[in-house]
């Protein structure tokens, strides 16, 4: 189930972002930009803080290395990423 506000209830900008995005994939862009666009003080914005620390934070693994997992971990949820 979507929410109403969540599904629309986003800036303009952001809008045209979504659009373009859902061109370039050639669906629909994914509902966590969505999510995290609609309220950012909410979710967005700490969301971002913690993906970017693990994503690109000090690890033993290497960037790409987080990407192939991240991307694995997607693929076996069934999730378009």
């Amino acid at each position: 189930m979507r929410l109403k506000k969540v599904e629309t209830g986003q800036k303009l900008s952001k809008k045209l972002i979504l659009a373009l995005i859902g061109l370039k994939l050639g669906e629909r862009a994914p509902d966590v930009l969505r999510t995290a666009w609609y309220r950012p003080e909410f979710f967005g914005t700490s969301y971002g803080r913690y993906l970017n620390a693990v994503m690109r934070g000090p690890s033993e693994w290497s960037v790409g290395e987080r990407e192939l997992f991240a991307a694995f971990v997607s693929r076996a949820n069934e999730c378009p990423f």
